[in-house]
């Protein structure tokens, strides 16, 4: 099952994996009371996609997850950043900046192209309308 998860967020959006964990590493770190269904709240993804980026996470050593002890609920946990999670999240931070930067160059030679578009269509070249 984890095998289709990870190849269907591939599939879905290059990168989006990534950036769920960066916004679950962001928010972590502001608030490490914060239950997986309160993140999946705020972050807008559903509970099993923030449990499955949780879990990797943990898994990889970047978030270490304990149980509150003073907690009426014992599934309550306290969800910390490791050393190594405050360097993958500026690893994931990098990365997910260069992306951008690349998206916005895109977005802006294309804007470009329709102002050049639209000039051409003022002189009388163009559709009419």
């Amino acid at each position: 099952m984890n095998d289709v998860l990870k190849n269907s967020d591939s599939v879905l959006h290059p990168g989006a994996r990534d950036e769920l964990r960066l916004r679950v590493l962001r928010a972590l770190e502001a608030n490490p009371e914060l239950s997986q269904r309160q993140l999946a709240a705020d972050l807008g993804v559903s509970l099993g996609g923030v449990n499955y980026a949780l879990k990797a996470l943990v898994e990889h050593g970047f978030v270490k997850a304990d149980n509150f002890r003073k907690s009426g609920n014992k599934v309550a946990y306290f969800y910390v950043l490791t050393p190594q999670g405050v360097a993958e999240k500026a690893s994931l931070a990098t990365a997910f900046l260069g992306r951008k930067l690349e998206e916005y160059e895109v977005l802006r030679q294309e804007i470009e192209a329709l102002r050049g578009e639209v000039g051409s269509d003022k002189s009388g070249n163009g559709a009419k309308s």
